[in-house]
């Protein structure tokens, strides 16, 4: 991919459906009676890695525009593909579906971006507490139960909350037996989704969006249709994006309520924004405060945008500081950075950032999903030509982020900005 800058942003453009709402839901799926329809899934390569496994398991998935269906044509298939599961964590999430329906499950421990340590023995601690049995047979988990049972779990790890570990109890508790109380559960709008949509089909579920979530078992869920939430790190990314451009764009179709932590750092930072129910608009004429950001679970500001903030702090006037309370390690795009002339100096789990008048084009590798959104970054607000390479973990995250900054003003060559491009057409 080809950038050229500096780039001013400006106008409008739609958020896409959530993909870390939409893959555990799709996970999910896998617990329905009937066929379920989800509305708003984005066209991402993570979203047609999972429908391919669920199809492994037994699930005929199709997909109608913004849509996908999903039913149960074979219930025997307990194991998931290897090849699959090792293309991304959340793959992961089909373990708990898999346990409550077909009481077996054989899932290879995940794969995806490398962003430090992100062990899963949170999300088999509670497995096991709800009934299962759990073993590690050559690089993959093994679990068996004849029937859960609820049980108290706690959720909480030594960074926070795990959110597939949420995703994966929550998802087996609504079968079992009695009544499961999850404390030190994800809080993330994404786990909300997933409760939403198990609640559509006739799970029962209170606390939903707190630490602590209770679920009382069913015997079944039947099917139904449902809609995905927008997608809030695609949001704040094209937000970030007009202000490192000192742009003027408008988010539509967005969730205000889902970023008041961006937000409020956007502000403190010299952007002028207007909210309304589903649209977010963000001006910024002048270099970024130094504002310093921490990092953490949800409500939090999101480990998420960590590379996307850090890649506008390049800019700032000022020092700032970013520290990483979620993924400590998760500072792989800071040499990339550097290529462009940033100023950037770590140690451990935290970054200083001195802020430079320009940044210049750089020929940059990304290395995984968020950072290749901050070289982008970076590239739009950089002097001259950006050459980025290994590009496909864009693709992983990010429904047509190319075609969608072109369509703001953005220069970009790529035979992917094209494609897409004529698909947003």
């Amino acid at each position: 991919m080809r950038l050229y800058g500096p780039t001013r942003l400006c106008g409008a453009v739609a958020a896409s459906g959530s993909k870390n709402a939409a893959l555990p839901i799709m996970a999910a799926a896998l617990l329905a009676d009937e066929p379920v329809s989800l509305e708003n899934v984005p066209r991402l390569t993570d979203i047609t890695t999972l429908a391919r496994m669920l199809e492994t398991l037994g699930m005929n998935v199709e997909r109608r525009a913004g849509a996908l269906r999903l039913q149960t044509i074979d219930p025997r298939p307990i194991k998931a593909d290897w090849r699959l599961v090792s293309r991304m964590r959340a793959s992961f999430c089909v373990l708990g579906p898999l346990l409550a329906r077909r009481r077996r499950a054989i899932v290879p421990l995940p794969g995806g971006c490398r962003i430090g340590e992100r062990p899963v023995d949170l999300h088999l601690r509670g497995l096991a507490a709800l009934g299962a049995e759990i073993q590690i047979k050559g690089w993959h988990v093994v679990a068996r139960a004849r029937r859960l049972r609820g049980a108290r779990i706690d959720l909480w790890g030594p960074h926070g909350p795990t959110v597939t570990g949420t995703a994966n109890v929550l998802s087996a508790a609504v079968l079992a037996r009695g009544m499961t109380v999850i404390n030190g559960a994800a809080c993330e709008p994404e786990i909300v989704d997933l409760g939403r949509f198990l609640q559509s089909l006739g799970a029962r579920i209170s606390g939903l969006g707190t630490r602590t979530i209770v679920v009382e078992g069913v015997a079944e869920l039947d099917g139904g249709r449902y809609t995905i939430i927008p997608d809030r790190i695609e949001t704040a990314t094209l937000l970030l994006a007009a202000a490192m451009t000192r742009g003027s764009i408008a988010v539509t179709g967005a969730k205000p309520g889902h970023l008041a932590a961006v937000l409020g750092a956007l502000r403190s930072a010299g952007a002028a924004l207007e909210t309304t129910s589903d649209t977010i608009r963000l001006t910024m004429c002048d270099r970024p405060a130094p504002i310093d950001i921490v990092a953490r679970p949800y409500p939090g500001f999101p480990t998420d945008l960590q590379a996307q903030w850090t890649a506008w702090m390049c800019l700032a006037d000022g020092r700032t500081t970013i520290r990483d309370t979620v993924f400590p390690r998760r500072f792989a795009h800071l040499a990339a950075l550097r290529r462009f002339g940033a100023s950037i100096v770590r140690h451990g789990s935290t970054v200083h950032v001195e802020g430079v008048g320009e940044l210049h084009g750089a020929a940059v590798s990304a290395c995984d999903l968020r950072a290749s959104a901050a070289l982008i970054l970076a590239g739009l607000a950089a002097v001259g030509e950006t050459r980025l390479t290994r590009t496909h973990h864009l693709r992983r995250g990010y429904e047509g982020l190319e075609a969608k900054l072109v369509a703001l003003g953005a220069v970009i060559s790529s035979a992917a900005c094209e494609h897409s491009a004529q698909a947003f057409a």
